[in-house]
């Protein structure tokens, strides 16, 4: 059947108000990362010309191997720990931060892994570890979000290898639906369980190939609703801004922008349910190295001034710690 124009014209109008009304809403529920009450203990600018971190090599590899090695390493300030499950890079250190970053500051955090699996045996299939905030157990109504600058290094200072380099992320807590364990002929049945998953921000470099001529980075998106990982916008060498902020509806939203100014909402770059799970609780942030596990040291990161906020800007913020448990992919 034919639509008449003044139909035809009459639907596209309305198609096209629909449209920015749901472009609309959707920015009235977002939480720009970096906005709000700002929560200074939940947080680090690495400031102080004393700080450290301790690594209490070697590392933990309990995901490998079984191992965790204690002690576990830590830093000083008590406010960063390492994973039991992949352990934290060989370097972990304060350093000035390179030319063009947040202005002011003095101090900044380097990370770098050599053996990203078992210490000192190389299994050649990639690896990753980890540097976990050990910070505060906040409810989603509270719209808690995320902010840090990166330093995205030269290409020519990269490990050369196509692959995740670097992760920002987030350990989030929603309530799922399983089947309890038993036989069939007793009817089975189902219980709430509780569980804990990783969206976040990767940084991925593409090495110079026959296929691709020439090196470049982008950004990495986990995940989709359906739990896929997907290639965002390009990252090119400097410093940018990467946040996330996760809204009562326990959807997260993810925001970059290079240099080091504010993000704004104009920088969000997408909103998913990952895994099509509703978040209720962040447990923490953290952070992932990665490189090839072949011995040779990863592509350097920095970042800078990594801070918790609470985009209700309530004034009781949480006092619960976090939780123990490790990290992974």
């Amino acid at each position: 059947m034919r639509i008449p124009k003044s139909l035809s014209l009459r639907f596209l109008v309305s198609a096209a108000l629909l449209g920015l009304a749901a472009e609309s809403a959707l920015a009235q529920r977002l939480v720009v990362p970096g906005t709000g009450q700002r929560d200074e203990r939940y947080g680090d600018d690495f400031e102080d010309e004393e700080w450290t971190y301790h690594t209490n090599l070697p590392k933990a590899s309990r995901e490998q191997d079984g191992q965790t090695r204690d002690p576990l390493g830590y830093s000083a300030n008590g406010k960063w720990k390492e994973s039991p499950k992949r352990g934290t890079p060989e370097i972990v250190e304060r350093v000035a931060p390179p030319a063009g970053g947040l202005p002011g500051s003095t101090g900044a955090l380097s990370m770098r892994s050599q053996y990203a699996g078992i210490p000192n045996r190389p299994m050649r299939d990639g690896g990753q570890d980890d540097l976990i905030f050990n910070g505060s157990y906040v409810s989603v109504n509270r719209s808690p979000n995320v902010v840090v600058r990166v330093f995205v290094p030269p290409f020519e200072e990269w490990e050369k290898r196509t692959g995740t380099s670097f992760g920002f992320r987030i350990s989030a807590t929603t309530m799922i639906t399983e089947k309890k364990p038993g036989l069939r002929i007793f009817g089975g049945g189902t219980q709430k369980k509780s569980e804990t998953y990783y969206p976040g921000l990767f940084i991925q470099y593409n090495a110079r190939d026959a296929r691709n001529p020439q090196e470049s980075a982008v950004l990495v998106i986990r995940g989709q609703d359906s739990g896929h990982d997907y290639a965002g916008p390009p990252i090119t060498p400097g410093w940018w801004t990467l946040g996330m902020s996760v809204t009562p509806d326990g959807r997260f939203h993810y925001f970059a922008r290079p240099g080091v100014e504010n993000l704004r909402p104009q920088d969000h770059v997408a909103s998913h349910s990952p895994y099509g799970y509703r978040a209720l609780h962040i447990n923490s942030y953290f952070f992932n190295v990665c490189n090839g596990d072949t011995g040779q040291w990863s592509t350097p990161w920095i970042i800078d001034d990594p801070c918790l906020h609470y985009g209700d800007t309530a004034a009781n913020p949480p006092q619960q710690a976090f939780g123990p448990g490790g990290i992974r992919r």
